[in-house]
């Protein structure tokens, strides 16, 4: 799985490095795919993290409801790596 998401990225890359024109028109387009990253790769982290911790959430909260604060704030938690992922969205130029 790992192999193919590089290859795929791999060959994003090669595709605008071609497509790309020399000058400022290569600089903006890194950017782009490097602000796209920022945030995807973000995203898909709270993604991993959150169904992990949403399952062993759900079962701690059946078994006892006075769980469900210190469940809710660690299925929070991974929730600034998006907000990580959307400020880098904003500092590369």
């Amino acid at each position: 799985m790992l192999k193919k998401v590089l290859s795929i990225i791999g060959m994003a890359l090669l595709a605008v490095a071609f497509a790309a024109e020399e000058g400022a028109a290569a600089a903006s387009s890194f950017a782009a795919i490097g602000k796209g990253l920022a945030l995807g790769l973000g995203a898909l982290g709270t993604g991993v993290a959150q169904s992990a911790i949403g399952a062993a959430a759900l079962g701690a909260v059946a078994e006892d409801r006075r769980n469900f604060g210190t469940a809710l704030i660690f299925f929070l938690l991974p929730e600034t790596l998006v907000i990580f992922g959307f400020v880098g969205l904003f500092l590369i130029s």
